[in-house]
């Protein structure tokens, strides 16, 4: 059997061809080849140290020193407890129930009606004239409760303005203004005025007021719960510095 042959397939044409790519691409190599630099890598001697003239220094070991505190002192020794031995024999107490059966027999005694005692309560302290039962009476007021502790509080106002001296603080020099003493007395048991107090921006004004407010009439004492208790009363008295 022949080969059958193409007439395509022949490459006898071509050989000049492939002859020219390979002659190029040959002197292209050769020319890379010789153009090719190469750098010679080396490690400099860069800050080398001749350690054989180098100086040895010594360093002395040392040693920490902690300083060591002494230990606290003991605590002091307690005081020697001498032991008393109890040579009294204690009598031990025995209670006895006081539970009881059906046996035994329980006598009830009548008794005639006691009498219940109440104990009347003393009133020692005073009280404030705001909140007392009943009000000490000026003499002459009358009317109901309210009637105659307003008569009261009137009665001694119109007192104070009478005989009290208000040229007396401006003699002494006080900064104009008006100016308060408050006054603070008892009304005892047997409506007397006892134990004044005064307080005010200069002695003198304080005596004067004591010595208004001593000057009031004796009244009927104040009650609570229907007894005769003390009652104290507070009293300002205002007046203007020209």
């Amino acid at each position: 059997m022949k080969a059958k042959k193409n007439k395509n397939a022949r490459l006898s044409p071509y050989r000049k061809l492939f002859f020219q790519l390979g002659l190029v691409l040959t002197l292209m190599l050769i020319y890379t080849a010789l153009e090719w630099k190469t750098v010679d890598r080396y490690v400099s001697d860069l800050d080398q140290v001749d350690i054989q003239n180098e100086e040895l220094i010594e360093i002395p070991v040392t040693q920490r020193i902690l300083e060591v505190k002494p230990p606290p002192p003991p605590p002091p020794s307690p005081e020697k407890i001498e032991i008393v031995k109890d040579q009294e024999d204690i009598e031990e107490t025995v209670l006895e129930s006081t539970e009881t059966d059906e046996s035994e027999f329980v006598e009830v005694t009548e008794y005639e009606d006691i009498e219940e005692i109440i104990e009347e309560e003393e009133m020692e302290k005073d009280i404030p004239f705001a909140i007392i039962e009943e009000a000490p009476i000026y003499p002459g007021c009358k009317g109901t409760k309210e009637e105659k502790r307003k008569c009261l509080q009137d009665k001694i106002n119109k007192h104070v303005l009478k005989n009290f001296n208000c040229e007396l603080a401006q003699e002494l020099g006080l900064t104009p203004g008006k100016k308060k003493v408050y006054v603070q007395f008892r009304i005892d048991k047997s409506g007397e005025i006892v134990n004044i107090r005064a307080r005010g921006p200069h002695s003198r004004l304080e005596k004067e007021a004591v010595r208004v407010v001593d000057m009031l009439p004796t009244m009927v004492p104040g009650k609570q719960r229907t007894k005769p208790v003390g009652v104290s009363y507070t009293l300002p008295i205002t007046f203007v510095v020209l």
